[in-house]
């Protein structure tokens, strides 16, 4: 099975039967590699992730951590930029979950050794991170399709209102942010439509949090990883 184009995988993932599912053995939520098929359209593969398979957290409300896979791929979108696979809300063998786009990622690859050969894109990945205040960018979230694409994943641990950035990208943290992205991040704040989706998911101090945010980066010259950094443990762990 290929990696299918973004646009064209997304018919599968919204209306496609589930017709295999295996577990993924790897960290502390449930989560399934799944085929999708649907009629007259491609199979994909997905990776399922169920509210219901979620380990209860302290410092994020329970069962919400699907939807803020969810929130991380429309805020890319709406920023212009494909750096997190299509992630939808939909059910599942095991009940309501995100579904993401399954990447077939070069074996070996990750932030540490790709981030001197796509700067650029490393630096909308950490802007993004800031954006929705990413408490697990580790460096093995960073993947590189065989096409050269650069995608980040695992962004359940996202959205809180309080500081928490967690990141393996301080080797960065000095890069400018240019115009341009200055320019996609004035359009996702007045994008009606990513509002609402933010509105209908998240807390409404997330939602000003997730906006004040923006404005700050707009307004920066550099990453500013430190301002929104986890005053106690600014590094996720493990590092890969």
């Amino acid at each position: 099975m290929k990696q299918l184009n973004p646009d064209s995988a997304l018919a599968a993932m919204h209306d496609g039967n589930v017709v295999r599912h295996r577990p993924i053995m790897a960290g502390y939520n449930s989560t399934f590699l799944v085929e999708l098929v649907c009629k007259g359209e491609a199979p994909c593969l997905g990776v399922y992730k169920p509210s219901r398979g979620e380990t209860p957290l302290w410092d994020f409300p329970a069962n919400t951590l699907y939807i803020r896979e969810h929130l991380a791929w429309v805020v890319s979108a709406a920023l212009g930029w494909n750096l997190v696979p299509p992630t939808i809300i939909r059910d599942g063998p095991y009940g309501v979950g995100s579904v993401q786009l399954f990447v077939y990622a070069e074996q070996g690859r990750h932030y540490f050794n790709l981030v001197d050969e796509h700067k650029d894109d490393m630096v909308r990945m950490a802007v993004l991170d800031v954006l929705i205040n990413n408490a697990d960018r580790k460096s093995g979230h960073v993947l590189k399709d065989g096409t050269g694409g650069i995608w980040g994943i695992d962004h359940g641990l996202s959205f809180s209102a309080q500081n928490k950035l967690r990141t393996v990208m301080w080797d960065i943290e000095d890069e400018p942010i240019t115009e341009a992205v200055k320019d996609d991040l004035l359009s996702a704040s007045e994008n009606k439509a990513l509002k609402v989706s933010l509105v209908r998911y998240l807390a409404p101090n997330e939602v000003d949090a997730f906006y004040k945010r923006c404005t700050r980066l707009t307004s920066s010259t550099t990453l500013p990883l430190r301002a929104f950094a986890d005053a106690w443990r600014p590094y996720p762990w493990p590092t890969i």
